[in-house]
């Protein structure tokens, strides 16, 4: 059953139909939209055919949506062009995309919030369906979209891994925050052979690690080399607690005993504090 309705789908986009079958919503419109060549810029008058795109869009009363777009493919007027034809360019979705800008806009923000796995089963209750590993495509797809080729200053390196007991190690910008690399082992040698690439590097923030402190040294000398805020406040605290076991509660009263379950008992055994 046919209904008329006002969508708006973006500029440009002209809804001729829309129809609910099979538990979903599917909308038939035409596109117009810029009808330059992306190769050299050329305009076109030159109509070849016509090209269908299928796009997942926002849920409609909590059914999924699919918008059959129909835009215009023209021909390249231009014969030193090496693109003999195109698709007319629509801000509704991305080139080669299949979800519209404002879909793929929240299935980044749900990733970047909660995850693949999570975010799978939320956007499924939304009714837009989409996998954890095309969500995670989504991310990196923005994080390579961001990178604007600026050098680095600040970086960071950690751990991080695609699987438990499998270490690489991460190299983040810290000024725009945003990962700058991954490399595929985390050893002092590949760690200096990539500082030795981005010289402009001042600060390194780093774990204890001797193997990380090596690579710096060989890689980056002119760079300083600090502690990250998760690892300075947790060496604090295990120092507080090593020390908090040695002294007393209360004045007069003998070293504190051990407990069951107490990490610090065998360092109190060797040094005779029991």
């Amino acid at each position: 059953m046919t209904k008329k309705a006002n969508f708006a789908f973006g500029p440009g986009v002209v809804v001729r139909g829309v129809v609910f079958r099979e538990n979903r919503w599917f909308v038939w419109a035409d596109g117009a939209g810029a009808r330059s060549c992306p190769e050299c810029g050329g305009a076109s008058a030159s109509r070849h055919s016509w090209h269908v795109r299928r796009l997942h869009d926002l849920p409609i009363q909590g059914a999924p949506v699919v918008l059959e777009l129909r835009s215009g493919r023209w021909r390249c007027l231009n014969e030193r062009c090496a693109r003999k034809t195109f698709v007319e360019r629509l801000t509704t979705a991305s080139p080669f995309a299949r979800k519209t800008r404002r879909v793929s806009d929240l299935v980044r923000l749900f990733g970047h919030a909660a995850g693949g796995r999570t975010s799978e089963k939320l956007l499924a209750r939304l009714a837009m369906p989409v996998s954890d590993n095309a969500i995670l495509r989504q991310l990196k797809r923005h994080s390579y979209e961001r990178r604007d080729g600026a050098p680095l200053r600040a970086i960071a390196i950690d751990d991080w891994s695609w699987r438990k007991g499998f270490n690489y190690g991460t190299i983040v910008d810290l000024e725009r925050r945003i990962v700058a690399d991954v490399l595929e082992t985390r050893s002092a040698k590949e760690t200096a052979e990539w500082l030795k690439q981005h010289a402009e590097i001042v600060v390194v923030s780093r774990d204890r690690c001797g193997r990380c402190a090596q690579g710096v040294r060989q890689g980056a000398p002119q760079a300083r080399q600090v502690a990250d805020r998760f690892h300075l406040p947790a060496e604090l605290a295990r120092k507080h607690e090593r020390h908090m076991t040695r002294i007393s509660r209360f004045a007069g009263r003998p070293k504190l005993p051990a407990v069951p379950g107490d990490r610090q008992a065998p360092l109190r055994g060797e040094r005779g504090l029991r």
